[in-house]
């Protein structure tokens, strides 16, 4: 086994022991009711209503999550409201919009005031990640406790670093060995020890490279595999295309944190959100082909490329620090999350052929 960097993201000491485990399967104990020895799978497997849910919910961040999960919520009948600096376009109908920088901690209460949950969807450029990302998570922990509602946080697995092909459980320690991977799990650290001290209460879904409708740029899954493929061109990829990987599916994640604001067994707890079954990125290219009714070739770009670009374009700067997803099983293990709230998650056949359908629109592709 080739040797790595052994640096792992340091917890500031003045946090509680179990907060310092970053890991953080469990918060809190007391945050999960008990079953009594009497009661039957069926009714363990019940949701439990989460108290005071009934009012008004905030999506902050209209982005590729954002826009599904306010609409998933608006089907449901809950009073919403995007908050986001623009407008995005195709808001449900009776879906309120309020401007707002997160970052601004003041202008993100305002626009979170009633809330009884608020879901932080936000995201920030990528090659300023480690800068701009905190200060918007900031904004949107200060509106929750402003507020006195439930904040339910989607993150992503940068914080775990590099498992060895280990899958991925909620109790695998935060060990990020990449600036993004440090300011995740710093961010995770915050939410945690917010929760810890009694001003905030969470819940944690975290979820792995997104694929789906409105996906293009950004994603290992985007306009590079998609898009390329009904153009009939080679998917461009980073790292080694016949090893298992994770994918999570937009429709599949915005359902998992409707789950996680509605539920009580979900609150202090941190949680893999459902999706499709994890296969090799070949073999999801496979199906890719059969939608788009030819072989789907791969172009990998060699990472000593992908570095050499990275030291003038910081997009390219930051896929190169975290193509280690790519080099080893990347795999997301979500046994907890289903054996709580239920078996979760779209067929990934399915997925992919209502990605392509979008795609196909988007392009105009016969």
């Amino acid at each position: 086994m080739s040797s790595r960097n052994t640096e792992v993201t340091v917890l500031p000491r003045s946090l509680p022991p179990r907060v310092r485990q970053a890991g953080l399967g469990l918060i809190s104990a007391a945050a999960m009711p008990d079953s009594s020895p009497g009661m039957s799978a069926a009714e363990a497997a019940a949701p439990v209503p989460l108290a005071g849910n009934g009012g008004l919910q905030v999506v902050f961040g209209a982005g590729q999550v954002g826009r599904v999960l306010a609409a998933l919520l608006a089907e449901q009948g809950v009073t919403i409201r995007v908050v986001s600096r623009r407008r995005p376009a195709g808001l449900a109908e009776g879906t309120d919009w309020q401007a707002a920088d997160a970052a601004d901690l003041d202008a993100a209460s305002d626009a979170a005031k009633g809330a009884t949950v608020i879901y932080q969807c936000l995201n920030a450029p990528y090659a300023q990640w480690p800068d701009r990302f905190p200060p918007l998570q900031r904004g949107v922990l200060a509106a929750a406790e402003r507020a006195g509602a439930l904040l339910v946080s989607l993150e992503n697995l940068y914080g775990y670093g590099p498992t060895g092909g280990r899958p991925m459980t909620e109790d695998l320690p935060l060990a990020a060995t990449t600036v993004k991977g440090r300011t995740r799990a710093a961010m995770t650290a915050e939410l945690l020890a917010a929760a810890e001290a009694g001003r905030v209460r969470i819940a944690i879904g975290r979820a792995s490279d997104f694929f789906g409708a409105g996906v293009t740029a950004g994603s290992t899954l985007g306009e590079r595999v998609f898009g390329h493929a009904l153009a009939g061109r080679r998917a461009d990829f980073i790292g080694n295309p016949d090893l298992p990987h994770t994918y999570s599916y937009v429709p599949d994640i915005a359902a998992g944190l409707v789950t996680l604001g509605t539920d009580a067994r979900a609150a202090g707890q941190v949680w893999h959100l459902p999706g499709p079954q994890t296969v090799t990125t070949r073999a999801l290219l496979d199906l890719v082909a059969v939608q788009v009714g030819h072989p789907v070739g791969v172009r990998s770009v060699p990472k000593l490329a992908v570095r050499a670009l990275g030291l003038i374009n910081p997009v390219m700067r930051g896929l190169a620090e975290t193509s280690y997803q790519f080099d080893e099983p990347f795999v997301l293990d979500t046994s907890r999350y289903e054996s709580v709230f239920g078996t979760a998650g779209t067929p990934l056949a399915a997925a992919v052929a209502a990605t392509v359908a979008w795609y196909r629109t988007q392009n105009s592709t016969p």
